[in-house]
């Protein structure tokens, strides 16, 4: 049966039955498919992701095939909408819909931004030029491969490439007064969808997907603007500095539901990577 019958017959499937099925053709298609099948294939993952169906695991692998054959709800910041523009008491708060995702952040790599001298600060370009491991090497390593799928969040950055990444595009780092306000909403939201924290409305430990997902795959972890992913899936770098160190917002996929909170904050140092760690941008108004 080729890719375009396998799809006919998802619709005569009980509707139980369809997101491990789909989640199967993803898995197996999504590598080798053709041109002529991959809109039809890329429709059926899209509107899956966007109808909340389906398990963890189930949307995990939808999630992922939908980044190998191409999400079509990526976007760069240099077009408009990239980002959600927020009224608040602290003026206009402009952030990008979602983290940085690692489709973004290739295509900053192999434009040379790690030669861009004037992105980087001047603490940024002396952790660079001393450093032996930069996100670019830990990309590359074949252990990597599940952190690097292209609508994922780009995880394992530092400070100073966040930073750099940011200033090349004319963007910055958010403030966490800002980050809070965005998630919190004049309604005073303790997460993106209100309370109590339940389950399966975000990418927390809970969840034991045991790795970042794709951006938006959790429906529920977005703010009635359309800001997602503030509660779970990655940890994100904040402008913010504290006694030497940065901010960080702590909810992602390895780290418990108490992580997720809006409030929640976390002291690293610049040079601080991890699994579980990466950013979003903002811009002044």
């Amino acid at each position: 049966m080729d890719l375009a019958e396998r799809l006919r017959a998802l619709e005569q499937l009980p509707e139980t039955e369809r997101p491990a099925a789909l989640a199967e053709i993803g898995a197996t298609a999504a590598s080798d498919v053709d041109g002529a099948s991959r809109p039809a294939l890329v429709d059926a993952l899209l509107a899956m992701v966007e109808s909340g169906e389906g398990d963890p695991r189930q949307r995990l692998v939808v999630g992922e095939a939908l980044g190998q054959l191409g999400d079509p709800r990526l976007r760069a910041p240099k077009d408009a909408d990239y980002w959600v523009q927020i009224p608040s008491d602290l003026g206009t708060i402009v952030i990008g819909r979602f983290p940085v995702t690692n489709a973004e952040f290739n295509a900053w790599v192999a434009a040379g931004g790690y030669d861009e001298r004037s992105a980087w600060t001047d603490e940024g370009w002396e952790w660079l030029q001393g450093c032996d491991d930069p996100w670019p090497k830990h990309a590359a390593d074949p252990a990597s491969s599940q952190f690097v799928v292209a609508n994922q969040p780009v995880v394992g950055v530092t400070l100073h490439e966040a930073m750099a990444y940011a200033a090349a595009h004319d963007a910055r780092l958010p403030r966490s007064d800002e980050r809070v306000w965005v998630c919190r909403g004049r309604e005073k939201r303790p997460y993106p969808w209100g309370s109590p924290f339940g389950e399966g409305n975000a990418n927390t430990r809970e969840e034991v997907l045991g790795r970042p997902c794709a951006v938006g795959l959790y429906r529920r972890d977005r703010t009635p603007d359309g800001v997602a992913d503030l509660a779970g899936n990655v940890a994100e770098w904040m402008a913010d500095e504290v006694g030497g160190q940065r901010l960080v917002h702590p909810g992602a996929w390895d780290q418990p539901s108490m992580a997720a909170w809006a409030k929640a904050l976390a002291l690293h140092p610049a040079d601080a990577r991890w699994a579980g760690l990466g950013f979003r941008l903002a811009r002044d108004a």
